[in-house]
């Protein structure tokens, strides 16, 4: 044996025995004596730090960085598969199909990252096999002389094929099917996580770029621990794979890990300076965020309700994979569906998993062939998935046709929807259902002059509700918020002229001195890092929304039709509540987050189902116009008194609530 492979062997044993690899090897020795079955082949898995071999040996960490196949060689000639723990963090050793030229042929480790917008299921491939010799005289026709093993980036036919011959005799070879050991694997198409805003409506200056997706295979134990929607940090061996005429670049995994978009730790100065300015009111800080937000879009004072109501969806989102999410989902009624498409095309950006959805695509997850020729079921990401942890504007909602939006009522009811995979057509001996959580908020709006009648008070309509004859009761019912953009006015119309012919004339033009100093970029970054704050309810502001939830449900109830408010009416309040708080950059909910939320949804009740003895005016959150630090004032005056009201409501029609008041 040559030196130095000597040297590298001594050394990959000195590493195993201190890492605690020796004993892990011996425990899977004992697994394989235990069973009955006979194996041609014997798999082991082994962890390997790279920078603690690099320093016991520089050649033996550079082998296995570098020649990964030759490096299992050293450990043993049976079936090895390395697992380093990490890679060295430089730029050689990360991959990504963004670049230009793309070193797929050196069959080395590199580190990429990843969304997952395509899964197939799991199929069986061959992990080893025992060939004989097919001449009974030679010595080889018995024995295990012939074993074959999967290296990463090989077909099923390097495998097991009918055309190997004997080294010895040159006869053809034969498998022993006893011998043949089977594994799981799993075809996963990706994207590279800039390729996303692609699926962003707005933009601003964004360079123009070609999306590549790429393919990984899980192997083994690798199989099922990705999901649809996420992003992945993985380590892998890139590899050339022939399908047919064509050859595809494909990765094969040798290592997962979940990861998270880091959030900003900081906020602007000029945000930092406006809270101090404002520290004085709950109320002041968010209605100036709202007051100024999207002046690139619109004037500022605009659409006041509704861009609060973006601001505290957007801060609801959450980069943690997480199943139980707090979603506030929107459904705006507006006569002007430019201006709010405009507004949403434009909030939808400012967090990483905004989804503008194609009309032409399908919103919910479709099952087709896989296009790698195998056959199987593969489930495609589509919008909603795309949109996991963030929002997923549908656009019109009247665009989509009653199939699809009984399906979004189906999955805004129950976060969850439903695949079916027939196994007849995709090579399976069953049928599969396979259920995918909805991680994401919805945005839509629809046309008010679509409906048969306006927003008009009529005999037969009860106060405040909002004629919807095109859009089912349920459906709206499942959206959180239903808010109606009822301000064009005079006062309203010539601004937005002014600014739609500003715009028109010079697109580049900043058209307001509020724009050059809270710029798109400082709201990205604030929404970024009030939507990581962690809050939680004080006692005062849960005793306030339960009391208010009690009191609503006892007096919009009757004995035919049952409540009117739906059963995740506390969910949405809670979700308010904390939303307020965390767009304050605050981390405990008050009252005065309470306060906010109620108005929001007595707003939004009062359009479904009428107005109730707790009755709010149309612009409950905004009913002055906020140009000056009178106007801020006259606005917290009117807010204290909603909360006596509301008070008071809760103390009438909540019996068995207390609530503190002022008084108390």
């Amino acid at each position: 044996m040559r030196p130095d492979l000597l040297k590298m062997k001594e050394v990959a044993l000195i590493y195993l025995d201190r890492s605690g690899g020796l004993q892990k090897f011996v425990d899977d020795c004992k697994q394989y004596n235990d069973s009955k079955q006979s194996y041609a082949v014997y798999r082991f898995i082994i962890s390997v730090n790279p920078s603690d071999i690099a320093e016991l040996d520089a050649a033996l960490g550079n082998q296995i960085l570098h020649k990964p196949m030759k490096a299992a060689q050293i450990f043993q000639s049976i079936n090895i598969v390395l697992k380093p723990t990490h890679l060295p963090p430089l730029p050689s050793y990360v991959l990504s199909l963004c670049e230009f030229p793309l070193d797929y042929m050196s069959q080395r480790f590199y580190m990429s990252e990843g969304i997952v917008i395509a899964m197939g299921t799991v199929m069986k491939y061959t992990q080893g096999a025992r060939f004989l010799c097919s001449e009974e005289t030679c010595p080889f026709s018995e024995g295990f002389n012939y074993i074959r093993v999967h290296i990463p980036g090989a077909t099923e036919s390097a495998t097991v094929r009918n055309d190997f011959v004997c080294s010895l005799c040159a006869s053809p070879l034969r498998e022993d099917m006893k011998f043949r050991v089977l594994g799981d694997k799993q075809l996963v198409e990706m994207i590279d996580a800039k390729a996303l805003s692609a699926f962003q409506g707005y933009s601003n200056n964004k360079p123009h770029f070609r999306i590549q997706s790429f393919t990984v295979f899980l192997r083994d134990e690798l199989s099922n621990k990705m999901k649809i929607g996420n992003r992945y940090r993985f380590i892998g061996i890139p590899a050339c794979v022939q399908n047919c005429s064509q050859v595809t670049v494909c990765i094969e995994v040798n290592s997962i890990q979940l990861c998270s978009p880091e959030g900003t730790s900081c906020i602007s100065e000029n945000f930092k300076y406006l809270l101090s300015l404002t520290s004085s009111s709950r109320w002041r800080f968010t209605a100036i965020l709202a007051n100024i937000f999207a002046s690139q879009v619109v004037p500022p004072g605009t659409y006041n309700t509704l861009k609060l109501s973006i601001l505290l969806s957007l801060v609801q989102t959450c980069d943690r994979d997480s199943e139980t999410g707090d979603y506030l989902d929107l459904l705006i009624v507006t006569s002007d569906t430019l201006i709010a498409d405009r507004l949403l095309n434009y909030s939808v950006c400012l967090v990483a998993r905004g989804i503008r959805h194609p009309a032409s695509n399908d919103v919910f997850p479709t099952v087709s062939k896989d296009k790698h020729g195998t056959g199987t079921a593969s489930i495609q990401a589509c919008s909603a998935l795309l949109a996991k942890g963030g929002i997923c504007f549908i656009g019109d909602l009247l665009s989509h046709k009653k199939d699809k939006l009984e399906l979004l009522q189906s999955v805004l009811e129950s976060r969850t929807t439903t695949v079916f995979i027939p196994g007849k057509k995709y090579g399976e001996d069953v049928d599969q259902q396979v259920i995918l959580p909805i991680q994401t908020s919805f945005w839509t709006f629809v046309n008010e002059d679509s409906s048969s009648k306006k927003y008009v008070q009529k005999d037969n309509t009860l106060i405040g509700k909002l004629d919807l004859r095109s859009v089912s009761a349920n459906l709206i019912d499942a959206f959180g918020l239903l808010i109606h953009c009822n301000e064009l006015s005079c006062q309203l119309t010539l601004p937005l002229l002014d600014h739609i012919v500003k715009k028109a004339i010079d697109p580049e033009e900043v058209p307001y001195m509020i724009s050059q100093q809270f710029r798109t970029q400082d709201y990205e970054e604030l929404i970024a890092f009030a939507k990581n704050l962690q809050v939680e309810l004080s006692s005062e502001a849960e005793r306030l929304i339960h009391g208010y939830y009690l009191a609503s449900r006892r007096i919009r109830t009757d004995s035919i039709h049952g409540s009117k408010l739906s059963t995740s009416a506390l969910k949405i309040l809670v979700s308010l509540s904390e939303a307020h708080t965390k767009l304050s950059l605050r981390r405990k909910v008050l009252e005065e987050d309470v306060l906010i939320a109620v108005l929001l949804f007595e707003s939004s009740v009062t359009l479904k189902h009428g107005a109730s003895v707790f009755c709010v005016a149309p612009n409950a959150v905004f009913p002055f116009d906020l140009i000056d630090e009178n106007s801020l004032q006259q606005r917290d005056v009117y807010l204290m008194q909603c909360h006596q009201q509301l008070l008071q409501f809760i103390a009438t029609y909540g019996p068995g609530t207390h609530v503190t008041t002022s008084e108390e």
